[in-house]
């Protein structure tokens, strides 16, 4: 049952709706089981933590066989990394995870079609699984979104809308449009951060369930970030793990709400001068789930850092030269590993998640 983050009303999923009557995000309470024998016989997916996800008609799911993507630890800098390669899903980016999640929910609810928007992974991603479950879909996207990342939603059949605008404008606009089409939004409809919270699932049981000092990962509207503090907590609660990993956010230096949020403890997002910034995927200067991000920050006792975009274009390379290739918004987190071992007095176990596949860069020629 969905329940607004605000004013604690509660929502029947049939209802179909994806904001509280009062304008607030709406969140649901799922509990999580692990019973590990049965786990470690069932295939390498996602869908292997079955009883942690909730879909309950299993003939509702929606799946390529995604997920456990590798864990691959790689001497960085001064430190030894375990970099989560999450640019290893079918359309080439993280976002699978909720993805498959959601239009999973969205076929069990027997709904025909949707809309969503995106800077360009997650409207892929959406994309691609309601062509796999015949459901209709319109993805709209800012007009400079990487062309790579448009034509790419365009072959999965979906209709594409772009707006003359920013990424803010672009959700406006399918918002509105969302009061007479269902909106699986990555960001709104909650279904989407469990499935991103297998990525928890995944690193603690590659690390023989046991949970990483530290995970760094690139943060915008915070999709990942949010799933992963949901999935680790999850963990926890069930006594699978003993700990709660630092959840470490990235945000470029030219687009960083959370970050100055957080570090002037100010009560609201407070908007820098707008600087464009290689790493799209990010670029959210309004992230409308920015307080729970912030709250998932503190409860972890993690931090938030920024990154120029000479040391982002910096990250890439470095990434590609150890035979990577990456996206410039997997680079952010790359760029931020620097940042956080300044912070850290002892050896860590730390995870880097590397969010998008590099095919999906715009502007290469420019590095």
């Amino acid at each position: 049952m969905f329940k607004c983050i605000k004013c604690l009303k509660t929502y029947s999923f049939d209802d179909k709706i994806i904001r509280c009557t009062c304008g607030s995000l709406l969140d649901f309470e799922f509990y999580a089981e692990f019973p590990l024998e049965k786990i470690r016989k069932r295939k390498p997916s996602l869908w292997r933590y079955e009883e942690a996800i909730p879909i309950e008609n299993k003939n509702s799911i929606v799946t390529f066989d995604e997920g456990f993507t590798p864990l691959l630890k790689m001497k960085f800098g001064r430190a030894e990394i375990h970099f989560k390669l999450d640019y290893m899903f079918p359309t080439g980016s993280f976002k699978d995870r909720g993805s498959t999640v959601l239009i999973s929910k969205i076929k069990e609810l027997g709904i025909k079609g949707v809309i969503e928007d995106s800077s360009g992974n997650a409207g892929a991603s959406i994309a691609a699984y309601c062509a796999n479950a015949g459901i209709e879909c319109t993805i709209y996207i800012p007009e400079k979104t990487s062309i790579m990342k448009s034509r790419q939603i365009e072959l999965y059949n979906a209709k594409l809308v772009e707006i003359n605008g920013s990424r803010e404008d672009t959700a406006e606009a399918a918002l509105e449009a969302s009061k007479n089409v269902y909106y699986a939004s990555h960001v709104f409809n909650p279904f989407f951060l469990h499935g991103t919270k297998t990525i928890a699932y995944e690193i603690a049981e590659q690390l023989d369930w046991k949970s990483p000092d530290a995970v760094i990962m690139p943060v915008g509207n915070g999709s990942l970030f949010l799933g992963a503090y949901i999935g680790f907590r999850d963990l926890l609660n069930c006594g699978i793990t003993v700990k709660m990993p630092k959840l470490i956010a990235v945000q470029a230096e030219n687009c960083s709400p959370i970050y100055t949020e957080l570090k002037r403890s100010q009560c609201r997002v407070v908007e820098k001068d707008k600087k464009e910034t290689i790493a799209e995927g990010i670029a959210i200067r309004k992230p409308v789930r920015s307080k729970q991000i912030i709250d998932a920050i503190k409860e972890s006792k993690g931090d938030c850092f920024t990154v120029t975009e000479r040391e982002i274009i910096d990250a890439f390379k470095a990434m590609s030269g150890k035979g990577l290739f990456i996206e410039y918004t997997s680079a952010v987190a790359v760029a931020g590993i620097d940042k956080y071992m300044n912070s850290i007095v002892k050896r860590e176990t730390i995870i880097t998640v590397i969010t998008g596949n590099g095919l999906k860069n715009s502007r290469l020629e420019s590095v």
